[in-house]
């Protein structure tokens, strides 16, 4: 049996089906260490009771999830390097784990996800968003970049269209996001649990070995398994420990909590 946690609602709409809802709605369902320990923890004890047949993710409120706190994030960046990684790795942990499940896993998007809540849709088998929900990966405009939600995200996206939104850090909207291959349909939101049953319907016609041996071909044909991802993992929490401790790391995260522009952008 699953249970609440501090920043998870669990619960089942549907027998056999558990949904995961991130439930920090007053910072949009942003990460911190907890949360992401907690999902961690949630999806691989789902992951391995059988008679759980799909899991579906979604926000508590307005969001689906902001994606890093930067109030954690300014935190954790004021100690080293190495416990930057450790931390960074916490995520790449999640996301593997929840990219590679056995249970086929949905992410119900109900409203804007950014940065790291883009990665959780990226890692889910099927997405479906409300309409009016809204993306962007603006990690540079703070001096970071997407690093660990990075292969999960390209491999969405593919790498033209990840290039320029990873640099330019533009919003989109549910269309242009549908469009680009992150979300497979957009609905109004009064539709949204609709559209989320007719998936789950059809996935619980198939049967749980076959779709999970669906899930991986697919992953093996691409060249994307569980094992190759962790040594790619290595690098990207790397990437994001040493931008985080680096001084326009430093300055990207500060300013945008003391609501002002950083100094790259001000006038000569």
């Amino acid at each position: 049996m699953t249970q609440d946690s501090a920043h998870l609602q669990i619960d089942s709409p549907l027998p056999n089906v558990t949904q995961i809802t991130l439930n920090r709605p007053t910072v949009h369902n942003a990460f911190n260490a907890q949360l992401v320990s907690d999902l961690h923890h949630q999806i691989r004890t789902l992951d391995s009771d059988a008679s759980v047949r799909a899991i579906v993710l979604t926000g508590a409120g307005k969001s689906f999830s902001a994606g890093a706190d930067l109030n954690w994030v300014q935190q954790i960046s004021k100690a080293d390097e190495a416990t930057n990684f450790a931390d960074a790795m916490g995520l790449a942990d999640l996301l593997r784990t929840l990219a590679h499940t056995r249970t086929p896993t949905i992410a119900k998007i109900n409203g804007a996800a950014y940065g790291g809540g883009i990665g959780l849709v990226a890692c889910c088998d099927i997405a479906i968003a409300d309409r009016d929900a809204n993306f962007g990966l603006t990690e540079t405009r703070l001096g970071l970049v997407p690093a660990v939600i990075s292969p999960y995200v390209v491999n969405a996206l593919g790498p033209r269209q990840a290039t320029r939104l990873f640099m330019t850090g533009q919003s989109f909207d549910a269309h242009t996001a549908c469009q680009l291959g992150l979300v497979h349909e957009t609905v109004s939101s009064d539709q949204l649990d609709n559209a989320i049953e007719q998936q789950l319907a059809l996935l619980l016609k198939g049967g749980p070995q076959a779709l999970y041996a669906a899930k991986s071909l697919v992953g093996a044909v691409a060249g994307r398994t569980a094992d190759s991802q962790k040594a790619l993992d290595q690098a990207t929490a790397k990437l994001i420990a040493s931008l985080r401790v680096s001084p326009e790391g430093q300055e990207g995260i500060a300013a945008f909590l003391e609501k002002r522009a950083p100094n790259w952008t001000q006038a000569e």
